[in-house]
């Protein structure tokens, strides 16, 4: 099997958490990873990119441009700038909720939110939006987004690691306090992902 799978988000949203627990099911299932970041210039609130690359084919961290096979993206203005990623079959699993990027704040720009989701509607690819602010109110926090985007994709069978593999990560990976309401976070994504795929 050959898989590459794009994460991105800004900074302090848990992409590289999910990129690290997605490369460690695939390898505890026997399959050869290759991963890598690349990360803004603020550590926080900057755009993050995780690269998880999946197969005996595959030589190289970074997945180039036109090979993604899906993206699971934490902010609709990173999901615009990564769609050049993404292969021509691929899917985007997309957080409604946007984040303007600092640069906004300090130099009093605007984030036209509207244009970034009329961008995305008009490129006819096969994608789910999911909403972290749905999850404040279920959960309490988004930062439980990162687990809800792997469940969703799960769900929707596009990931190509078992569900279960995915929980046995998070149990290694997560905090022991938390792997309880990760779990949970996660089979709530399952369920929302089995009904976008159905549909």
């Amino acid at each position: 099997m050959n898989k590459n799978i794009l994460i991105c988000g800004v900074g302090g949203q848990g992409t590289v958490l999910s990129s690290r627990i997605l490369a460690s099911a695939f390898m505890s299932e026997g399959h050869t990873v290759h991963s890598a970041e690349t990360i803004g210039m603020a550590q926080r609130g900057g755009s993050v990119v995780s690269h998880v690359r999946v197969g005996d084919e595959v030589f190289s961290p970074l997945i180039p441009e036109g090979r993604a096979d899906l993206i699971l993206a934490f902010e609709p203005g990173e999901a615009a700038a990564c769609l050049k990623y993404l292969t021509a079959n691929g899917c985007v699993i997309l957080n409604s909720h946007p984040i303007p990027p600092v640069t906004v704040s300090l130099k009093g720009c605007s984030y036209n939110e509207k244009a970034i989701f009329t961008f995305l509607s008009s490129q006819k690819i096969r994608h789910a939006t999911v909403s972290s602010d749905e999850l404040i109110k279920k959960f309490g926090s988004v930062k439980y987004f990162n687990i809800l985007i792997l469940g969703v994709a799960s769900g929707m069978d596009v990931l190509g690691v078992s569900a279960q593999s995915i929980e046995s990560q998070i149990e290694k990976l997560v905090k022991e306090k938390f792997v309880a309401i990760n779990k949970e976070v996660f089979n709530a994504g399952y369920e929302i992902g089995l009904k976008n795929a159905a549909e």
